[in-house]
């Protein structure tokens, strides 16, 4: 079909035919971003923490108050959550149990480098530690590939990190060090202090959010924090969380009753908490899609009303072409390559305002850099959705019988 006519036609209509290819270009700026926020975010959420989730269980309390020298007060302390870990223990739904602060992808605050060498002019890789005893590869569920866990006449405790003489690595932190794969049994320096790896499990993920390349380096340290404010993770037996989280608040207050649990504390699934942590986001994504949506549609709702209304006014105009030979499949083919045009000038400009409009945001919101992909799959919805939008009243032009050339003559 020849182009040119179409041209001409649309040069007629230049005020509604701008109007249309700037809120294709707004409608595909806007949808492209979001969508990358929303896969992005979806991403984020779905992540795994290299751990079997099922059946952990947190406990974030404070210990009650103790009084002392630094020294009287820290020995207090850990023989406060010792007992607790054993009351624990002691309950026939749970499995075991360890104190730690920290866990896959919720929180957690330490971290430093593992070097070859103590100035760390050689290799170095940056990590996150894990704070636990003997229990805590174990309660987390961690799968050991190689080496032992820690033996308790290793686990220190104390509020001062002095370094360990032994750690538990990740494979991807030991891979990065070692790429033969011999780092079990080697020295190396945590953060310019000697220490030795004594076991490698399969995939632990670092405490924090972050994305970085660093996400999957991760050290177990034998240290029980001494601290006020205490971190234990629980694994209860296969299907008896919920009674094995109702036990633990009992043998806890009973063993004190003086320990607090204020709101945000207390005793969680771990699965629960991951499903809160990410309300906010979920929140986002939800919004951004609520949005995508209604800017699809009245997008959708333009093309359709701005096809309509040519139809309209070229109801004679059909009926001549339908008189002088004209197919169905032509008249429809006009309209559809007419929008088609116009949905393409759309989207060459809604792609150059979408990468702007990523720019922006890297600039002033530390936004990430919009992959190509999303600004293509962009383009090819609006072209996608200007075909369908002008379907109907495409079709109901090419219905126009070749009579009504004749009736205003």
């Amino acid at each position: 079909m020849n182009v040119y006519p179409i041209l001409v036609a649309l040069r007629r209509h230049k005020a509604a035919v701008i109007l249309i290819v700037l809120q294709i270009a707004l409608t595909l700026a806007i949808v492209a971003n979001a969508f990358f926020i929303i896969g992005h975010t979806m991403a984020r959420m779905s992540r795994t923490s290299g751990l079997d989730e099922d059946g952990l269980i947190f406990i974030w309390q404070k210990l009650p108050v103790v009084t002392g020298d630094a020294a009287t007060i820290i020995e207090k302390i850990d023989a406060m959550q010792r007992a607790d870990l054993q009351a624990i223990r002691n309950l026939p739904d749970v499995q075991d149990a360890t104190a730690t602060a920290s866990f896959p992808l919720l929180q957690g605050d330490g971290e430093g480098d593992i070097s070859l060498d103590a100035d760390r002019q050689g290799k170095f890789v940056h990590a996150a530690y894990y704070y636990g005893d003997e229990h805590l590869r174990g309660t987390f569920g961690a799968r050991l590939i190689a080496g032992r866990d820690f033996f308790a006449s290793e686990i220190r405790h104390g509020q001062t990190l002095l370094g360990s003489k032994v750690i538990i690595v990740s494979k991807a932190l030991a891979d990065q060090l070692f790429p033969s794969g011999n780092a079990l049994g080697q020295a190396v320096y945590q953060d310019g202090k000697l220490t030795t790896i004594v076991g490698i499990v399969e995939r632990l993920r670092i405490p924090n959010m972050d994305d970085s390349n660093w996400a999957d380096n991760s050290v177990i340290e034998p240290l029980r924090q001494d601290g006020f404010w205490t971190g234990y993770v629980v694994r209860a037996r296969n299907g008896r969380t919920t009674e094995a989280m109702r036990d633990i608040h009992k043998a806890l207050f009973a063993l004190d009753p003086m320990r607090h649990m204020p709101p945000g504390a207390g005793v969680h699934p771990v699965t629960e908490m991951r499903a809160s942590y990410y309300d906010d986001e979920r929140g986002v994504a939800l919004l951004m899609g609520v949005i995508c949506i209604i800017l699809l549609s009245v997008t959708a709702a333009g093309i359709v009303g701005l096809t309509s209304f040519w139809v309209g006014q070229r109801h004679r105009q059909i009926g001549v072409r339908r008189a002088l030979g004209a197919r169905k499949i032509d008249i429809l083919l006009y309209f559809q390559i007419e929008n088609l045009l116009i949905a393409g000038g759309g989207g060459v400009i809604g792609a150059l305002c979408a990468v702007g409009l990523n720019v922006w945001l890297m600039k002033h919101y530390e936004m990430m850099h919009l992959p190509v992909f999303y600004v293509a799959m962009g383009v090819l919805a609006m072209l996608v959705l200007g075909q369908a939008a002008v379907l109907m009243p495409a079709r109901r032009a090419s219905n126009v019988p070749p009579v009504v050339a004749t009736r205003s003559v």
